[in-house]
């Protein structure tokens, strides 16, 4: 797997509480960036990867458990923000990363780099949220529905796979292919994979964005929004929100970019994320 000639991007695993916590990285030396997924999986990240090694940046997209190449399934409790960010604590130091590192989410990831920063679950030195969660900007229609143990039980494999390929090609936006979309659906086509999607789904929570604000406006860590401008899912009205009353907050708005910024303008994407962690 390939970002750019330059770079060679790795998907390689560590054991995090017995089970094994894939990851995409490129092996070299450098500060750590943390790269956290959503309701998608580390892919999301795949085209910025290589760029931000070669700013200098050890990058590491890890899959949440029992998501993507992760081993392991999500319950509704092991599913919730603060569970997630404890499990990213925990695969951190089994990186054997110490001291702060830099982090960035995405989608629902957003909502647990949040939660890591403002909780104190990890040292965080940087934070970067691009098109993330925000106050009760969360669960959207495509991820409520699951909430309803009933809905998600009665949800055969062939419907849940259509559903998220219409939530993937919308995501893409402009950068929608079948052969992108495929990319990403594939892990769903594993039984164990989509029961931990419908878990995340029906634990997402709005009030674990909510209730960080307080602490998120106190926090003097340098933040940074990096967002698609035509994302229908996270609105980029909820950026500006964030922009104008966390402290510490810039805001980049990604013109004619979608959910996932990275597939749209992935140049301009990894650019701005790489000069804020190297500044």
């Amino acid at each position: 797997m390939s970002a750019t000639p330059e770079t060679r991007v790795l998907r390689t695993a560590v054991q995090v509480g017995g089970e094994s916590a894939s990851y995409l990285t490129v092996e070299r030396d450098g500060p750590v960036v943390l790269l956290l997924h959503g309701t998608y999986w580390s892919r999301v990240w795949l085209p910025v990867l290589g760029r931000l090694a070669q700013a200098g940046l050890r990058p590491v997209a890890v899959d949440l458990p029992g998501l993507g190449r992760s081993g392991g399934e999500l319950t509704l409790e092991t599913a919730a923000v603060p569970a997630l960010a404890e499990w990213v604590a925990r695969f951190t130091a089994a990186l054997k990363v110490s001291g702060p590192v830099a982090v960035a989410g995405h989608d629902i990831g957003g909502g647990v780099a949040q939660h890591l920063l403002a909780r104190g679950r990890l040292e965080v030195s940087r934070l970067a949220l691009v098109d993330s969660v925000t106050y009760d900007s969360w669960p959207v229609p495509s991820v409520a529905r699951f909430r309803d143990p009933e809905a998600a039980a009665a949800t055969t494999a062939d419907e849940f796979l259509a559903a998220r390929r219409r939530v993937v090609a919308a995501a893409l936006a402009g950068a929608a292919t079948e052969e992108r979309i495929a990319d990403y659906l594939a892990p769903w086509s594993a039984a164990r994979v989509r029961r931990s999607w419908m878990a995340m789904a029906g634990a997402a929570d709005s009030r674990y964005t909510r209730d960080l604000v307080p602490a998120l406006r106190r926090s003097a860590t340098p933040k940074l929004l990096v967002w698609g401008e035509d994302d229908g899912f996270q609105k980029v009205e909820y950026a500006e929100r964030f922009a104008s009353e966390i402290p510490q907050t810039t805001l980049v708005r990604v013109p004619r970019a979608g959910h996932i910024p990275m597939e749209n303008a992935p140049g301009r994407v990894a650019r701005t994320l790489a000069d804020f962690f190297t500044a």
